[in-house]
């Protein structure tokens, strides 16, 4: 896909790769494809397999965007790796707590306790 420009920002940590979400909206297929698509990259071109994804930016989110989440906890588990969340808004977060995925994710109320997470 030559030319596209990228929907994350990724900051190779020690250990880790810090990953942000440039998007405000992550609402459309094509979206959530193409971040799913750069997320495994990512996985899959990492030695360690531990992604941190921070939300910050984040204020819309829909249930397929969940999906593509799930399968890239997936993707990282296969990989014996870890992910993590963090910095998401309180109204994303509920539809996590609905959908109990709040459960099944590592999350993080601030970027730097995820980020010290991965040292502990």
């Amino acid at each position: 896909m030559g030319g596209t420009t990228s929907r994350l920002r990724v900051k190779q940590m020690s250990g880790f790769s810090a990953v942000e979400f440039v998007d405000h909206k992550i609402l459309d297929e094509l979206c959530i494809a193409e971040l799913e698509e750069e997320l495994f990259r990512l996985v899959d071109g990492s030695d360690s397999g531990k992604l941190l994804l921070s939300f910050r930016n984040v204020g819309h989110f829909t249930s397929a965007a969940l999906g593509m989440l799930l399968k890239l906890k997936k993707r990282v588990d296969e990989k014996k790796g870890a992910l993590k969340l963090s910095d998401i808004n309180p109204l994303i977060y509920e539809v996590f707590k609905i959908t109990q995925l709040n459960k099944k994710f590592d999350i993080y109320d601030t970027f730097d306790k995820a980020k010290s997470s991965f040292t502990n």
